[in-house]
């Protein structure tokens, strides 16, 4: 493990596999979800790069980030990817950045966005929750704190049949076994020590009370029938912004990103 105290620009981009692409006077910075990495982004990529300066990065611990420079206890957080962030904005010299996040990235970006709001400019949700966890009758996050506990243990008990569960429900029904086959190695390729810190972050985090704290114009991106994150979690963030609106793609899953990338490309386009 390594310092990121004192990284120099070098050390940030080899950290985090950093990748600019195309042109354009505007900037995205696409930030993966949990167990993924920024090769998931691959068919949004040629809908967006002739037209914006793309930025693409994995977090540490996850893809091909340099795993020399995970931090145990940085990492316990989500505040700590949000200094990944942060760290690889800084590198770059990035100002007025469009973040787009999916799922837990959508928590990342709020949390860098509220703690340096000059670096942004607007933010896009895909598929996000603020919050996994039910706390009724005012919000239905979608689990219970045994259900998210159980699904951690088992990462411990039996790693394959962890993701083997996880990549079906989070890609959703009727979509190319390529696709769920995918997650699913993506899961498994990840070792433990780096992707069970970041579930504990991902699934236990409550991120509700940073949202009327945004800035900026929010773009969430909802799918109609997502086991994750429902339409009901997106209506309670539109209620919760102040400069926010929702798009509802009709489709099933919890990566729109990679099953409809020409929809999910063209309200991008529409918002930006």
């Amino acid at each position: 493990m390594q310092s990121s105290q004192t990284l120099a620009k070098e050390d940030i981009i080899k950290r985090n596999n950093v990748k600019v692409i195309g042109d354009g006077n505007k900037t995205l910075m696409l930030a993966h979800g949990f167990g993924c990495d920024q090769n998931m982004w691959r068919f949004l990529i040629p809908l967006l790069q002739d037209n914006y300066q793309v930025i693409l990065f994995d977090y540490t611990g996850s893809g091909a980030s340099d795993l020399e420079y995970f931090d145990s206890q940085r990492y316990l957080s989500l505040e700590g990817y949000a200094r990944d962030v942060l760290e690889i904005i800084n590198a770059l010299a990035l100002t007025d950045i469009i973040f787009v996040g999916h799922s837990v990235s959508c928590n990342i970006g709020l949390i860098a966005a509220n703690q340096f709001p000059d670096k942004f400019s607007k933010i896009i949700m895909v598929c996000p929750s603020p919050c996994f966890l039910n706390d009724e009758p005012e919000y239905l996050g979608g689990f219970e704190q045994d259900d998210l506990e159980e699904l951690i243990n088992l990462m411990d008990k039996n790693y394959i049949g962890w993701a083997n569960h996880l990549a079906p429900l989070v890609m959703g029904a009727g979509h190319p076994v390529e696709l769920v086959e995918e997650l699913t190695s993506s899961f498994c390729s990840t070792d433990p020590c780096y992707l069970k810190p970041f579930a504990k972050a991902t699934f236990f985090s409550d991120c509700r009370n940073l949202l009327s704290e945004l800035k900026y114009p929010c773009l969430i991106i909802q799918s109609s029938d997502d086991s994750l994150a429902s339409v009901h979690v997106g209506e309670y963030m539109l209620d919760n912004m102040k400069y926010a609106e929702m798009q509802i793609i009709d489709a099933k899953g919890h990566c729109l990103h990679m099953t409809e990338p020409d929809n999910v490309a063209q309200i991008i386009k529409g918002f930006v």
